[in-house]
């Protein structure tokens, strides 16, 4: 897993990918957040908290962490490079335990340079440091378990998908959907009682919960399902390409 773990990130690293993903992300949360005119933009909110940033950062990443985990298995597929990995003295589980690793870590490295936002908008606060850290940290927690779900659904996607432009569209639907897809189908209250139920199948009331500086074991152990699930599943489908 660790050989596969270090190949990952070669792979990410080694062809500047991971860095234009990485810069791309914070280029476009920063626009966001202090230079465009929008709901998320913090002087225009004029308190000093980064719960735009909360909201915003799920949207980018739902499109980013798909762009990275596209190529982990359909790729391998495509150039042939898959059928070799069959041949070395790997499991299954951890060439997808390995693939996941590497896509959460360059996830986790797309929020790092948000800490500039966390000190700027400290730093700004009247007096300085009035700002809900409890509720920051709580929302950085969820920020970094959203990632790992998101890069377990990358993940299935591209163990799902022949190529890379296919495994993309899948894990960007398959987020949307179980990010906000859910969250909105029970907004419309069709189903009486289910719709709660439903909407807590969805990511959103989940993630939200931490936001407001609640760590709660219970919505830790629904994206540890969520993750296993994922990742199972991609299993069973590349066990079926061997």
């Amino acid at each position: 897993m660790i050989a596969i773990f270090k190949k990952e990130l070669w792979s990410f690293f080694g062809n500047w990918s991971a860095w234009l993903i990485i810069g791309a992300f914070s280029l476009i949360g920063s626009l966001f957040l202090f230079f465009f005119e929008n709901d998320s933009n913090i002087f225009d909110i004029g308190t000093a908290s980064l719960q735009s940033y909360f909201v915003l950062a799920p949207w980018l990443l739902l499109f980013i962490i798909p762009a990275v985990s596209m190529k982990t298995l359909a790729e391998e597929e495509q150039s042939g490079t898959l059928f070799w990995l069959f041949s070395q003295p790997l499991k299954i589980s951890e060439i997808i335990l390995g693939k996941f690793l590497a896509v959460w870590v360059v996830g986790i490295l797309c929020i790092i340079p948000s800490l500039i936002y966390l000190y700027t908008v400290y730093t700004l606060g009247v007096p300085t440091g009035n700002i809900d850290l409890g509720a920051t940290f709580g929302s950085y927690f969820g920020l970094i378990v959203l990632i790992a779900a998101f890069s377990a659904v990358g993940i299935l996607a591209s163990s799902l998908s022949p190529n890379q432009i296919m495994a993309y569209l899948l894990g960007v639907f398959m987020c949307f959907f179980l990010y906000f897809g859910l969250e909105q189908l029970a907004s419309y209250k069709l189903l009486g009682g289910a719709d709660y139920i439903l909407g807590n199948l969805g990511f959103y009331q989940h993630f939200i919960a931490f936001t407001r500086g609640l760590i709660d074991t219970k919505d830790v152990f629904y994206f540890l399902v969520v993750i296993a699930v994922c990742l199972f599943f991609a299993k069973i489908f590349v066990e079926k390409k061997k």
